[in-house]
């Protein structure tokens, strides 16, 4: 019989569920607030380039802020920072005190807030749920985000922002407002111990700064300890190499994908004579396959094996990018994208759960994180990326080339993901120095 999730990961999973709605209203309502200020794409682009700013600057030192303080106080003072950075924003445009600018500087900071929540839920999960069920916890909270990012809130943030412009952003805080009561309703203590001699000195600090010339020593070293544990982490996920060449492969791939949906409007268009509503239906389709993924996601990789759900999301990544690249038929491409669909939520359920099995406790946050950034340059070198290549040389060109990128990658790590390398991941349980 398979453990349960239990009651701890129901509210967890609920308050992820709720606060990525809220996000995913914000993501919707924010772009149309400054295309009806504006007809600038320099500005328009600016609001997104803003919002996935703070994944390059505090992805790293979030990761250490994890792994230093209870990991569930920490989301909850997040989520009501939040919320009271959305409250503001939504009465501004009420009163009509509103702003581009405002707006920028509102998402930058929740944006930041994301990041370090993100970072915290993901080391909580396996403290929550039974070690033989991080697939089907991770296959839920993927779920939960697919179908209220991806399917709910695009059309009801648009309704909403039709009644009002600060109503999306209210019901954003109200999202939050209400994972903060769930996150805080979880319970146990969630602060991971450090090993002997990681966090002696740290403490040592700690008591030295009771005097005035100890404070500022205590301040004085504090950059350097964030910097040392930094590369702590980063030498840690530098030696495991399966999880190493996965963190590697996501932000790889991220780059080639985001440089082909960049110009997949333009693609849809010339290629495809699709309009609004088909393009916007091909990305429903890839939603489907993500939201399937997600909901037979530990089935399918206890039948498939953890090795051929890696091996074949890389030849899907391939066939993904062929497509686009040579076909015009939108069912052909709509079938593909469903393909992809599932297999990125496979992908993310594989990856989260190897690396909350091999990742001690204490470093948790900044591995998470360390993923989170490589993934969010992906992202934002491949936005660049696709427009220069597309403009260059034609519009099929960053296909090829994310096809033959898929390709080579495919066969460069082919036995990375060999059965006793992953079997191994899965049988170990993470070598930690607390008994916590």
């Amino acid at each position: 019989m398979a453990e349960p999730l239990g009651s701890r990961f129901a509210k967890l999973w609920t308050a992820s569920t709720t606060s990525a709605l809220g996000s995913g209203l914000a993501t919707i309502a924010a772009p149309l607030f400054v295309a009806a200020h504006t007809k600038n794409p320099l500005i328009v682009s600016a609001t997104t380039g803003l919002a996935w700013l703070p994944w390059l600057l505090f992805a790293l030192p979030g990761g250490v802020l994890v792994d230093r303080v209870d990991r569930r106080r920490l989301m909850v003072a997040i989520d009501w920072i939040r919320v009271a950075v959305m409250a503001v924003l939504a009465t501004a445009l009420l009163v009509g005190w509103s702003s581009i600018a405002l707006l920028d500087a509102a998402l930058f900071l929740i944006n930041t807030g994301e990041i370090v929540f993100r970072s915290a839920s993901q080391a909580m999960i396996p403290a929550v749920v039974p070690r033989a069920r991080l697939e089907r916890a991770n296959g839920w909270l993927v779920g939960g985000t697919t179908l209220m990012q991806n399917m709910i809130a695009g059309p009801f943030g648009g309704f909403l922002f039709v009644l009002a412009a600060c109503v999306p952003f209210y019901v954003n805080a109200g999202t939050y407002a209400a994972s903060a009561v769930l996150v805080g309703l979880v319970a146990g203590t969630y602060r991971a111990a450090r090993p002997a001699g990681a966090g002696d000195q740290a403490a040592a600090d700690d008591q030295a700064g009771a005097g005035g010339q100890a404070d500022g020593e205590d301040r004085a070293q504090a950059t350097p300890r964030i910097r040392q544990e930094l590369a702590e982490g980063f030498r840690w996920l530098a030696g495991q190499r399966v999880l190493r060449t996965m963190t590697v492969l996501i932000g790889l791939l991220n780059l080639t994908l985001t440089a082909a949906t960049a110009v997949l409007v333009l693609l849809v268009k010339e290629r495809l004579n699709l309009g609004p509503v088909g393009y916007g239906t091909l990305f429903t389709c890839m939603a489907a396959g993500a939201l399937f993924g997600s909901a037979c996601g530990d089935w399918l990789i206890r039948r498939v094996t953890a090795t051929w759900t890696i091996r074949i999301g890389l030849l899907v990544e391939a066939g993904l990018h062929l497509v686009l690249a040579t076909s015009r038929s939108a069912y052909l491409v709509g079938a593909m994208l469903f393909a992809f669909g599932v297999h990125g939520a496979l992908w993310t359920i594989v990856g989260s759960s190897l690396r909350q099995r091999l990742t001690p406790p204490e470093m948790m946050g900044r591995v998470a994180s360390t993923s989170l950034f490589i993934a969010a340059g992906g992202n934002c070198v491949g936005a660049v990326l696709g427009g220069v290549i597309a403009a260059r040389f034609g519009i099929t060109a960053p296909y090829w080339a994310g096809f033959v990128v898929a390709a080579l990658v495919s066969a460069g790590t082919w036995r990375v993901f060999d059965r006793a390398a992953v079997a191994q991941a899965y049988a170990e349980p993470a070598l930690s120095g607390t008994s916590r």
